[in-house]
């Protein structure tokens, strides 16, 4: 892949480099266009920062969240761009379309040195059409805006769109620093990690992560199991758990991976227990084997954060993907926490593998500095170690 420090040693001054960035970033449900995690604008800013230092007209691309193709006041980037500019502590112009006649005549008047964003991709079909025709129709009219493309939005290189798979054949396209980063750390983790190995898992649903469960199984020495998740792997072990989340078409797959791992598959011994799904619910720590029928598990136990801390220290390589609990809710926080905790301390190299458990990472206040990276790409993330090819990443590599 030809990188950012190439593009900028033959000089951008006064050219349009078009940026795919990954700005999809949560906002707070109560308060509209607050965002309430801006890290993924902040891991795009070095690329965003050299490209305007360098004298170049930046215009950034990015989609948020899931517009079924047409304009939604609920999916503006408009708060975005204001938060943006904050943080490149310069103007950012903001384009009220994509390919229309707003963002056109905003790109023609943009001058050296200069950054803008453009309204959501999804607002256009073509953006994640199927139909090859009209991607690929939809990918000129963003490619006639520059004279260079760079993709630093790893959170979206899993994804045979537009903007990330059909532009860089039009132009001539370079990676960005994030992206060779996200590729680099996980190349690292997947092929050549320093043993000891631990793996750690959360998240709802086992579904989700059985492909990334089967690829690093045969590698790891332990594989430490929370979240929703769990509950599906403790009825696989013959225990009932309430009314707590489970897949029961996934029990017998669980079962066998469990048979499969002799031993390395480590699941919660506690649970924090609910009668609802509400940080105001009762709750109390009860036994994994013993969840009462008429709770929910939230959280793993203190227990449980003991046993898997015990497995964590020894480590030299650990990837985490995944919550504990509902960190969300204070009640249903330590186990995330707790865990958290215990991976930044390890005599060795750690990822923390984007989405959720990135968000929690923040949430919660935790260090950043205490961890080897932070994705900014949960599915991609997992969609590279197992095994797949990353469309966004093929297209630069073309």
């Amino acid at each position: 892949m030809k990188t950012l420090d190439d593009l900028l040693g033959e000089g951008v001054s006064g050219r349009r480099v078009l940026v795919r960035a990954d700005l999809n970033v949560p906002f707070d449900k109560t308060e509209p266009g607050v965002i309430t995690d801006d890290g993924r604008a902040r891991a795009v800013l070095p690329t965003l920062i050299a490209l305007r230092d360098a004298g170049a007209r930046v215009i950034v691309c990015s989609h948020l969240g899931r517009p079924k193709g047409a304009p939604d006041p609920k999916y503006t980037l408009a708060p975005v761009a204001t938060r943006l500019a904050e943080l490149l502590g310069t103007p950012v112009v903001f384009a009220a379309d994509t390919i229309g006649d707003d963002a056109q005549t905003k790109a023609s008047e943009l001058s050296d040195g200069g950054v803008l964003l453009l309204e959501n991709l999804r607002f256009n079909e073509g953006e994640t059409a199927k139909d090859d025709a009209v991607r690929v129709a939809f990918a000129e009219q963003l490619a006639a805006f520059a004279d260079y493309y760079v993709d630093d939005a790893f959170g979206a290189v899993h994804r045979k769109h537009a903007s990330v798979y059909d532009v860089p054949a039009l132009l001539p396209h370079y990676a960005g620093g994030l992206v060779l980063r996200e590729v680099e750390v996980l190349r690292r983790v997947s092929e050549s990690p320093e043993q000891p190995y631990v793996v750690v898992l959360g998240g709802s649903k086992v579904s989700d992560k059985l492909a990334v469960i089967k690829a690093l199984l045969p590698k790891v020495d332990k594989l430490l199991v929370g979240g929703g998740m769990c509950f599906t792997f403790l009825k696989a072990q013959g225990h009932e758990v309430g009314k707590s989340l489970l897949e029961e078409d996934m029990v017998a797959t669980c079962r066998d991976l469990i048979s499969e791992a002799q031993g390395r598959i480590v699941l919660p011994v506690d649970i924090v227990a609910a009668t609802a799904f509400d940080a105001a619910a009762e709750h109390d720590v009860v036994q994994a084997s013993e969840i009462p029928a008429d709770r929910l598990g939230l959280d793993i136990g203190p227990a449980s954060v003991t046993l898997f801390n015990e497995a964590i220290a020894g480590a030299k390589t650990v990837f985490w993907n995944g919550p504990m609990g509902v960190f969300e809710l204070a009640p249903f926080a330590a186990g995330t926490r707790g865990v958290a905790e215990a991976i930044t301390k390890i005599d060795g190299f750690s990822v923390v593998g984007g989405g959720d458990s990135a968000a929690a990472v923040r949430t919660l206040g935790l260090d950043e500095s205490g961890f080897g990276h932070i994705s900014t790409g949960g599915g991609a993330s997992l969609e590279y170690l197992e095994g797949k090819k990353l469309p966004g990443v093929e297209a630069l590599e073309r």
